[in-house]
């Protein structure tokens, strides 16, 4: 298993995590965004700028992917694709995308898209708070607990 992380919107804070995990689990965590990134050495952590423009990463992590590896995202067209390949997707708030929730996901963002579009002021998400943080905590730990192979001790 792999963690892709479509880095470009992605909180640093979710970073910091998935650092801590890569090391611990020896597990490869590869971030892809637009503009260079930053990233601990680490022989698990790497990332991968690919050029400006839109979608760009998101192609570029469904055409990297392998089925059962995870991906970090809030991109809900990402994560569908994501779970066409047989992928998992994990929004940076804990939540995870599931055949059973991404027709509705895709359909409230189509419509939400709609309403910015005829002027109607819908808003943002809510600040990304502690609560979130831990809540992306947990869903990854459980996934991992329930998909990943543990390093083994030399």
């Amino acid at each position: 298993m792999q963690i892709w992380v479509d880095a470009d919107a992605c909180p640093a804070v979710i970073k910091d995590i998935l650092y801590r995990v890569a090391e611990r689990m020896q597990m490869p965590v590869t971030l892809l965004a637009n503009q260079l990134l930053r990233v601990p050495p680490s022989r698990f952590v790497r990332s991968v700028q690919v050029p400006s423009g839109a979608d760009v990463a998101d192609q570029e992590i469904v055409r990297l992917l392998a089925p059962g590896d995870l991906v970090v995202t809030g991109d809900i067209p990402l994560a569908s694709d994501v779970l066409k390949k047989g992928g998992y997707a994990l929004n940076p708030r804990g939540e995870f995308y599931t055949n059973d929730n991404i027709a509705q996901m895709l359909s409230m963002r189509a419509f939400m898209d709609e309403l910015r579009g005829s002027g109607v002021d819908t808003g943002g998400p809510a600040a990304f708070n502690q609560g979130d943080r831990q809540s992306f905590a947990n869903s990854l730990d459980r996934h991992l607990r329930k998909y990943a192979t543990p390093p083994t001790s030399a």
